[in-house]
């Protein structure tokens, strides 16, 4: 028998890169931040750490984003965190300017910070409605628009990850403003990934379906599903969400999607650009067997 000789160090899939992530404090960001960490990147992990006016969901804080930073330095990478707003261009550029004085450049971007709101399209406020536009349309622009000229000027290529939603597929109800904004990304996506290609920067988007994170573990979530339920559970939530998804469950975990991100991060992906790649648990399958 011929044993792994013990001389070789596995590299990592993206081995000596460094990652850009926005709403990297908690969630999916997170996830993102230890993933890329344990196949060897370095982290530059971007939260706003606060509420939002029209959002019934709590915006992360500063003490998540700590977690995430330690969660990293268990992987033995480095990381730098800052707290920054999507919506502004000014720190985000501060952000790109410390993580390349830091790191001495950008390789990846996870363009994945977000807000969830809900109600009927024509009772959304007009708060509500520039509010969700704003982070999850604009704000993914306003990150590209910040670390795009770095990364021409680098010469190195690189990969941009758009989190959209299978909303940015397919409408739900409640959702117009999500809907809107994300299946935007999915034209900015496009129009990047043409006009980054001749620099060697590929422009993906991945989109989930419900992932069991704050976004969806919240108790205006399990409201859509059961209206009229006071205080519904999880557990009684989450036999409905079910019937979203052709596979029989509620969810995905967040780490189902940092490993799809992962993928378009790393050179495994290296020919492959202005895809949007699913990972829906069959959701997107128009016709579905009911679940026992």
């Amino acid at each position: 028998m011929v044993g792994r000789p013990t001389n070789v160090t596995r590299m990592g899939r993206v081995e000596g890169k460094v990652a850009l992530i926005t709403g990297a404090a908690r969630g999916q960001g997170r996830a993102h931040a230890i993933r890329l960490a344990e196949e060897g990147a370095d982290i530059v992990a971007v939260d706003a750490c606060t509420d939002f006016a029209t959002s019934p969901v709590g915006g992360a804080t500063e003490e998540d984003l700590a977690q995430t930073a330690k969660a990293v330095e268990d992987q033995d990478r480095r990381i730098l965190t800052r707290r920054a707003d999507v919506r502004d261009s000014a720190a985000l550029d501060r952000v790109v300017a410390d993580a390349v004085a830091e790191f001495g450049g950008i390789d990846i971007v996870c363009a994945n910070a977000g807000i969830a709101s809900f109600g009927p399209a024509w009772e959304l406020s007009e708060d509500t409605w520039q509010e969700m536009i704003d982070i999850n349309l604009t704000g993914v622009w306003k990150t590209a628009k910040a670390v795009i000229p770095h990364l021409i000027e680098r010469g190195r290529g690189g990969s941009i990850i758009i989190t959209s939603s299978m909303a940015g597929l397919v409408a739900y109800p409640n959702l117009a403003h999500y809907v809107s904004a994300k299946h935007g990304l999915v034209g900015l996506m496009r129009g990047l990934a043409v006009e980054l290609a001749s620099h060697r920067i590929r422009v993906n988007s991945i989109h989930p379906t419900t992932v069991d994170t704050p976004m969806i573990d919240n108790a205006p979530i399990r409201e859509l599903f059961l209206p009229g339920v006071e205080n519904p559970t999880k557990e009684a939530a989450s036999e409905l969400m079910k019937a979203m998804n052709a596979l029989p469950v509620p969810w995905v975990e967040s780490v189902d999607i940092s490993n799809a991100v992962l993928y378009l991060a790393s050179d495994e992906a290296r020919y492959i650009t202005g895809v949007t790649l699913p990972v829906d648990a069959g959701a997107a399958a128009p016709y579905k067997i009911p679940h026992a």
